[in-house]
């Protein structure tokens, strides 16, 4: 059949357009799927309740014989680590960037008790410069992986730290865990003891070329008002009135930051330093002999939450392998329908001119 070149170049007419459309419907409406796509995908848009699609058919069975080789990943797209053009909003540095809250279990040294594997929260981040359009956090996660079997003390976070800062080419980064450490408390006076569980996060920062270890413990603990204690004791002198003291569950956040070349300071040692300044703890066993003894406690140590701040801070300051630090205390009202709050500071470690808007709400302690 022979085709004149002035026919290819001839406009089509409307009707010749209908009656060729006509016709591709009716072959493509027997025609297999396979057989529509071999010609044109668009094909398939023509047939009743059809759209139009760019994409073959496509295999609906998981192929579980499928091999990734090197030579297929390397066609894989990486959009995260594309070029400066892709970056979207101000190209500007980002201090923290990475991933929170990923979980394993991690063995950490005790001062008391050996190794003790607990559930560990661990967040990692690192700075990203301006020009750089994102990281690959997934290797924050494989890089802590390599590390997570050994027993972590700061020497092994280091590494961990040292690892992911190559592996990301940042120059800033942080690493920190979060656990709760069981210790074994005994009662007042019954001869009971039990589990407290202290909730305490590890902290290694490097910024500037500069390493900081920073511990965080939360202690929980019972203040007396002692201004309402006193009134109280007014109202049994003068007027024969029993009075009852107010007094609630408080929360002391101390964040201390490890002085270089100094011994290790255990969570064991720190607990004990927060009780000494403060050792109305609430407790785990209690008889009546124990709640007898807690009341006689708390009325020998009433505390205002500006007095807990100071009682914290008198302890941390004696203790040469402790630098900067930051102690911040809620006293829980039960007198009042707010908490009472104060933050006490030492060092430009925690210095800061703004406050987390939930700062204080954080430390809200729940039994």
């Amino acid at each position: 059949m022979n085709i004149q070149s002035r026919d290819l170049d001839r406009q089509p007419s409307r009707a010749e357009a209908e009656a060729a459309l006509s016709l591709l419907r009716r072959w493509a409406g027997d025609a297999s799927a396979e057989e529509i796509v071999t010609l044109d995908p668009q094909i398939g848009s023509l047939l009743p309740g059809q759209s139009a699609s760019d994409y073959p058919a496509m295999a609906r069975v998981y192929p579980e014989d499928f091999v990734v080789d090197a030579a297929y990943k390397a066609t894989l797209p990486d959009l995260q680590n594309g070029p400066t053009s892709l970056i979207r909003g101000a190209q500007r540095q980002i201090q923290h960037v990475g991933i929170s809250n990923f979980r394993l279990p991690i063995r950490f040294h005790t001062r008391d008790a050996g190794d003790l594997t607990l559930e560990t929260s661990v967040t990692g981040t690192v700075s990203l410069e301006a020009e750089k359009k994102g990281i690959n956090m997934s290797r924050i996660m494989r890089t802590f992986y390599k590390h997570a079997e050994e027993t972590f003390s700061f020497e092994v976070i280091e590494r961990a730290l040292d690892a992911y800062k190559t592996d990301l080419e940042s120059f800033d980064a942080r690493i920190q865990m979060r656990f709760s450490f069981p210790m074994k408390v005994e009662s007042l006076r019954s001869g009971l003891s039990g589990y407290q569980y202290y909730d305490i996060a590890l902290e290694l920062v490097e910024t500037d070329g500069v390493r900081r270890k920073i511990i965080h413990l939360d202690y929980v603990y019972s203040s007396t008002c002692p201004c309402s204690l006193e009134l109280s004791e007014h109202a049994r002198q003068f007027r024969g009135q029993l009075a009852t003291p107010h007094s609630q569950r408080s929360v002391a956040r101390v964040s201390v930051v490890l002085e270089p070349g100094q011994q290790t300071a255990w969570f064991e040692d720190l607990i004990e330093m927060a009780r000494a300044a403060v050792p109305t703890e609430t407790q785990v066993m209690v008889k009546r002999e124990d709640e007898q003894a807690f009341a006689e406690l708390n009325a020998a140590n009433p505390i205002f939450v500006e007095d807990a701040a100071r009682l914290f801070a008198e302890q941390l300051q004696m203790d040469p392998r402790i630098g900067d630090y930051r102690i911040v205390a809620s006293h829980q009202e039960s007198l009042h329908s707010h908490d009472a709050v104060s933050v006490l500071t030492e060092g430009p470690t925690f210095a800061a001119q703004s406050i987390d808007p939930r700062l204080f709400a954080s430390l809200f302690h729940v039994g």
